[in-house]
């Protein structure tokens, strides 16, 4: 490296010092190249990582995970108690309650999901005799006496309970029992309770091949092979957890349901795992604002002993209590002064408060902070329209979910047995065969729909549709939660009961197409000349036979 400085003045020189060049040792090269590209590359990585707010590690984001774990470590660690907390919000907490409540009436409704039997000959046309005798078939077996093992639960009041206890729980285990003690049919069904298969117990690598994880034995694929219970008898009334003893319960005979929130998950959590912990710091809060408000509303107070008056030693108990009684004015002793409390919490604070928070529950919960916190105000026409179609195709997706874990495989367990006893009867007294399983097992389900919001512009808009052939007369039923075939035939029913009744069949078609008519004329006066003075007479005769 090269620099320029003052050179020392020659003896006798008077004149100005001269420069000279200053030779300097320079470093080599290639170490500042080096230097270069790494305080290069670790400005790139600084850059990089200030781009993920997220993945920086600071002190505010100190105590916040940064190691990704498994969906086996979550459920291990937390799944029991997530539970217990769960359960202790439905039966304590009006909005956990409300959630339950919320779930049940618009996953199952008030009738459940039902059968709509599509079994169709070999031209293709539904064979309606086969269709009804199945229907039929399967809605007496769904009665309490024949569904439940117990006898106790429909098959209705079955997946009210599958939902309410994946909702609260996290999943629902459903057992089918065979053979003399499932009642009439020899199939019936047994709930049970999901933490008696023990969340904590896991073998890994067993000599078989196979593995237990959370209670279940899978094979290497993770499918299940058997599930453990540390009891199925329901004389044992109380939880036994650390035990080693269990009821092995092979996979083929449970119906385990839950919804899958990561990859590799074999046990649910509870649908209000989110909300918990804030819906319990806001009923303490809503507990604390009352009883404020309550202490408030009772005028209470302290005493304070004037200067000289009052107990000599802290010893003395001079303490004072008075109830106060509405228009009574009581003397107090000598000395004492009234000072009294006048809490003013809570004002105005309580209600924009809590609707944050709701807001906040409803979401994690998946339905509308309207329905949650049954509150209305403040909303329009369209807002609480969008609200509630958002909120619906949810609940549709829980709706098939339900489908897909319990109805549709409790109806497949069902079916070949009910042909093998032949129970399955048509209206003219034949069996169904059992051969012909393949042909009965085509089937529909029908879960519960919803009524319009706005009857009059969502009808007409059904009708443009359906007159520009762009859905079906079938969709539209089944939108509203009834059989196309069903109605039709109630249809037909209805026009053959209006004719043998003597209605005139203009009037019939006036009634199903909204179409209006005009009463027919009178036989004497439409085979009466017409009057050429009369206009009125002359518009009501071509009236009639425009109706004609």
């Amino acid at each position: 490296m090269f620099g320029f400085g003052k050179g020392a003045p020659e003896a006798g020189n008077t004149g100005a010092a001269r420069a000279e060049p200053i030779i300097t040792a320079a470093p080599q090269s290639g170490g500042i190249v080096r230097r270069a590209r790494q305080r290069a590359v670790m400005a790139s990585a600084r850059a990089a990582a200030r781009n993920l707010d997220a993945g920086a590690t600071d002190r505010l984001s100190a105590s916040w995970t940064a190691t990704p774990v498994t969906a086996d470590t979550v459920i291990r660690n937390n799944q029991r108690a997530v539970v217990a907390r769960s359960r202790d919000q439905a039966l304590n907490n009006d909005y956990g309650r409300g959630f339950l409540r919320t779930v049940t009436q618009n996953v199952v409704g008030p009738v459940g999901i039902r059968l709509q039997a599509q079994a169709r000959d070999q031209g293709g046309t539904l064979d309606t005799e086969a269709n009804d005798a199945i229907e039929q078939a399967w809605r007496d077996w769904c009665r309490r006496e024949n569904a439940d093992v117990t006898g106790r639960r429909s098959f209705v009041a079955i997946q009210k309970s599958a939902a309410a206890t994946a909702a609260r729980d996290g999943e629902f285990m459903v057992r089918t029992i065979f053979g003399a003690e499932a009642g009439p049919w020899g199939f019936a069904l047994q709930v049970l309770d999901p933490q008696r298969c023990p969340v904590d117990y896991d073998e890994e690598r067993r000599q078989d091949g196979t593995f237990i994880r959370h209670g279940i034995r899978f094979n290497r694929y993770g499918r299940p092979i058997a599930y453990l219970f540390t009891t199925t008898d329901e004389r044992d009334a109380d939880y036994a957890f650390g035990g080693r003893s269990f009821v092995t319960v092979p996979a083929s005979e449970i119906l385990h349901g839950f919804v899958e929130d990561m990859v590799g998950q074999k046990r649910g959590l509870p649908w209000m795992v989110t909300a918990l912990w804030r819906m319990r710091m806001l009923a303490g809060y809503e507990q604390a604002a009352l009883v404020n408000a309550r202490v408030s509303a009772a005028k209470g107070g302290f005493f304070k002993w004037a200067e000289g008056y009052g107990p000599e030693s802290e010893e003395d108990d001079a303490s004072i209590e008075v109830d106060v009684e509405a228009g009574v004015w009581q003397e107090l002793p000598a000395g004492v002064e009234p000072v009294p409390n006048h809490p003013t919490y809570p004002l105005g604070e309580l209600a924009p408060f809590r609707k944050e928070m709701l807001r906040g529950i409803s979401v994690g919960m998946g339905v509308a902070y309207n329905n949650l916190a049954n509150d209305l105000e403040g909303v329009n026409f369209s807002s609480i329209r969008q609200g509630a179609l958002d909120e619906r195709e949810h609940w549709k997706g829980l709706q098939e979910w339900l489908i897909e874990m319990l109805v549709e495989p409790v109806f497949l367990a069902w079916l070949p047995r009910a042909l093998l006893a032949g129970r399955i009867k048509t209206a003219a007294g034949g069996t169904l065969k059992p051969e012909r399983l393949e042909k009965y097992r085509s089937v529909l389900w029908q879960a519960r729909r919803w009524s319009w919001i706005d009857p009059r512009a969502d009808v007409d808009a059904a009708v443009t549709e359906k007159d520009n052939l762009m859905r079906s007369f079938g969709s539209y039923i089944r939108d509203q939660g009834r059989d196309p075939q069903t109605v039709w035939r109630e249809i037909a029913q209805d026009v053959e009961q209006m004719r043998a009744a003597g209605i005139p069949d203009q009037f019939i078609e006036a009634a199903l197409t909204r179409k209006g008519t005009a009463p027919p004329a009178p036989a004497d006066q439409a085979d009466a000349p017409a009057n050429d003075g009369d206009t009125a007479s002359g518009q009501k005769k071509g009236g009639a036979k425009n109706a004609a």
